[in-house]
């Protein structure tokens, strides 16, 4: 029969009812021809580009063929051959917002902001008097449309000149008395997001003010994290926040918010001890567009997939455990999705083909319920045999018998003797040469998820064997609970691609 590894996360409060992990791996659905509907397909890996200051990295921004990098409290411009030289000093030590006017970049550092010319190569602090900070940054028809830190006023800049400010150029976010916590401009509308509400603005021209609110454009649904709201597929994404409570992943629909979050995501995110400092960014790869959602207090990463409506986790691996993605904010740059390191200075490019994050292994992991949804009878079974329909021979190239033995002979500086496949495997074993045999480790719970059993591992193959099975025998039977949850995994850097998995089993009468 086959068993349900398909599929996206949902643990659920109880994981008896559901304890679905799905972490670097995105479900991918086929639509028409494919062997299965759909298939589990690996997290791309991080490959490195450059080192920019000191780090973290706080923003990156992208124009004209240029990169722009704020790492630490230096305010970088990267060429197109990753060469990078500092323009100036910024301050602060969280995130920061950006946008452009097509000449000038402004840099919204809370409170502080700056700008940048990209024609006279000019950085500059803004210090007109009537400047009182920036959270978040957006451009609106020729305008620099900025939120003041703690309160519920916006301001505009003077018409395509970031450094001056009028000091009439303001107004509140009234439609509810909460205070403003993001914005973000979208098909020339201004998004303003309150604590309890949204509104929608535009420009009227208004000789004033030309900011005017869109009449029916507010709805009562807030948000949470001011860095998380960010573009996508053609609509906008936040963490969301009531006077009910928070904690929900919205995007917009129309003028209104339309919740995108699962029961089981958002259990996972009210358990957090804080969310408002949650940070987003969106890309876009292969057709699949991504809102991930990283939680730094919380350490955890989450990622909403648009094409096909599912959620996953993004995470390290260090010291066995995961940890939050490296990764801190995006920008599209050389024709492929680069993202900044929280943590030190370095930039990495988003690869499909690197299965590795850096010089760090990317563990991936599944778990999913042994039987489908509703068949289980609750009966005892015994489980014979599991195999993992997935792309065999995966192995890494350059390590055949006779390169192992001279690779060995050079380490040891003595003679060793390789003949066999055996001797390849425990040379893999002992000298930590990974992905040239790559194998999937097996776990399984019989209490619904509570604990496991000890890992059971299985081959991939070695390059170009395609014939391989990923197979395991004599799993034993279920026990009290008559509930098994399997979990396979692997750190090796191959390609991984999972389209289904069949499970042989036969029941018994208790």
């Amino acid at each position: 029969m086959k068993s349900p590894i398909l599929g996206a996360a949902y643990v659920a409060r109880s994981v008896n009812a559901a304890d679905n992990r799905c972490i670097n791996l995105f479900p991918e659905a086929v639509p028409e021809g494919g062997k299965e509907p759909g298939f589990l397909n690996r997290a791309p890996g991080l490959r490195y580009v450059v080192t920019v200051g000191t780090g973290p990295i706080r923003g990156l921004w992208s124009h004209s063929g240029t990169l722009y990098v704020v790492s630490g409290t230096g305010f970088y411009q990267v060429t197109s051959a990753y060469v990078a030289t500092l323009k100036g000093t910024v301050t602060g030590t969280g995130p920061v917002s950006m946008a452009d006017n097509g000449t000038q970049l402004f840099i919204a550092c809370n409170p502080d902001g700056f700008i940048y010319n990209y024609n006279t190569d000019v950085f500059a602090q803004i210090t007109d008097p009537d400047f009182y900070g920036a959270v978040n940054v957006g451009y609106l028809d020729g305008y620099f449309v900025y939120n003041q830190p703690n309160s519920q006023t916006v301001w505009i800049t003077s018409l395509l000149d970031g450094l001056s400010v009028d000091p009439l150029d303001f107004a509140s976010a009234e439609g509810s008395p909460d205070g403003l916590v993001s914005l973000i401009v979208d098909h020339r509308e201004l998004w303003l997001f309150g604590t309890d509400s949204t509104e929608v603005w535009y420009n009227s021209g208004e000789p004033d003010f030309p900011l005017t609110r869109i009449q029916g454009a507010f709805n009562e649904i807030g948000c949470i994290a001011p860095y998380s709201v960010a573009k996508l597929d053609n609509g906008i994404f936040w963490l969301g926040a009531d006077a009910r409570g928070q904690g929900i992943v919205y995007r917009a629909n129309g003028y209104t918010g339309q919740r995108v979050s699962t029961h089981a995501i958002e259990y996972a995110i009210q358990s957090y001890g804080t969310i408002s400092d949650a940070l987003a960014y969106t890309y876009q790869q292969e057709g699949h567009a991504f809102y991930v959602l990283t939680f730094p207090t919380a350490g955890k990463t989450w990622v909403y997939d648009v094409a096909v409506n599912a959620w996953h986790e993004r995470a390290g691996f260090a010291s066995g455990n995961f940890v939050r993605h490296r990764s801190n904010c995006h920008a599209a740059y050389n024709n492929v999705p680069h993202v900044g390191d929280y943590e030190n200075g370095k930039i990495y490019a988003f690869d499909l083909s690197v299965y590795a994050d850096d010089s760090l292994p990317q563990k991936w992991l599944r778990s999913w319920r042994a039987l489908p949804t509703g068949q289980n009878d609750l009966k005892r079974t015994a489980h014979h045999a599991l195999q993992l329909d997935c792309e065999s021979g995966v192995g890494l190239s350059g390590l055949d018998i006779s390169d192992t033995a001279s690779y060995i002979t050079m380490l040891t500086e003595g003679d060793v003797t390789i003949t066999t496949e055996a001797d390849v495997d425990l040379l893999v074993a002992e000298y930590g040469i990974i992905g040239v045999n790559p194998k999937v480790m097996l776990r399984w719970s019989d209490d619904g998820g509570h604990t496991w059993s000890n890992e059971h591992w299985s081959q991939m193959g070695r390059i170009g064997g395609y014939s391989q099975r990923v197979f395991w025998r004599r799993l034993g039977m279920t026990t009290k609970l008559r509930d098994r949850v399997y979990e396979c995994s692997g750190t090796d850097p191959v390609k991984v691609v999972i389209m289904g998995a069949e499970l042989i089993l036969s029941g018994t009468n208790g």
